[in-house]
């Protein structure tokens, strides 16, 4: 729980740095720059998007299985797959909170994203900082041997900067924290993901996303590869966005098929380069009220 004492800064200095930025604005003619992206999420990880104050997000994401499944499988389209959906509600234009429901391990996750400091046109601000997290909980079949041992964690720090109208860029570093694992691999796994967005029309572009994860996994010395664990692979995520004024559809091409981000960084065993890739959508639909 150690490494958690450093999460605890966001909570510390995030309401100073809000208020901060939100007094210069009432003191000055700055002005807030658009979002970095259009969606508030780049193919498998978060993205500093909030949306308006009372405004309600409607998510769902699929992952169907490995196309190098086998020809019986469609590239992977009758394999099986994985489904989230999810709601999010703005009740502060810096503060959005949300719920979504997973197929694999029967997720329930309830998640939220806090807008730190937001990038101005004029660049005063030259970058925007948010904060997302979220906090799940394990509803499957299978025992444990304590109820929290159920339980999930993800803590992500998005730096996000919007260079120009058509590119944009974030890095932000994550831990993920499972409250009970197998034996010899960690509890933390510290992360850091680098995504990027190109228009190639008005309501068209080419995205990238990478997840590094960085913490190795404790293995038997006497063994020449892993029996009790495994250091998990970085996840690589390629993609086409069509965006209209209430709908995001992203069609996603990478080697994770988890949705719930942790899942990803703490326990992906798919090689991209190894032909371990599969196709996913996600659709996001706006609810104003």
């Amino acid at each position: 729980m150690k490494n958690f004492k450093k999460i605890l800064c966001i909570f510390l200095f995030g309401p100073f740095l809000i208020f901060s930025q939100e007094k210069a604005q009432d003191t000055t003619a700055v002005k807030l720059e658009r979002a970095a992206f259009e969606s508030a999420w780049i193919i498998d990880n978060p993205t500093n998007v909030l949306y308006g104050k009372n405004t309600m997000e409607i998510q769902m994401a699929h992952r169907f299985g490995l196309i190098n499944g086998g020809t019986a499988d469609l590239a992977g389209i009758w394999a099986r797959s994985n489904i989230r959906i999810g709601v999010s509600y703005a009740i502060h234009d810096r503060l959005t909170l949300g719920f979504g429901t997973s197929k694999f391990n029967v997720l329930q996750d309830f998640n939220w994203k806090v807008a730190l400091l937001r990038q101005t046109r004029g660049n005063e601000m030259p970058v925007s900082v948010s904060y997302y997290g979220n906090f799940a909980i394990d509803a499957s079949n299978k025992r444990f041997a304590r109820k929290q041992d159920r339980y999930s964690y993800f803590h992500q720090l998005i730096i996000a900067k919007r260079f120009s109208p058509n590119f944009s860029m974030q890095i932000a570093p994550s831990i993920s924290h499972y409250n009970a694992v197998e034996p010899r691999v960690r509890n933390d796994m510290f992360g850091l993901a680098l995504s990027g967005r190109y228009k190639v029309s008005p309501q068209t572009a080419i995205l990238v996303d990478i997840s590094l994860p960085f913490t190795h996994h404790l293995f038997p010395d006497d063994a020449v590869s892993p029996i009790n664990g495994f250091d998990p692979e970085p996840g690589y995520g390629l993609g086409l966005e069509f965006r209209t004024s209430s709908h995001a559809f992203q069609l996603t091409f990478s080697n994770y098929q988890g949705i719930v981000p942790q899942t990803n960084y703490m326990y992906n065993t798919n090689d991209f380069f190894y032909g371990d890739f599969l196709i996913g959508f996600n659709i996001t639909r706006l609810y104003n009220f």
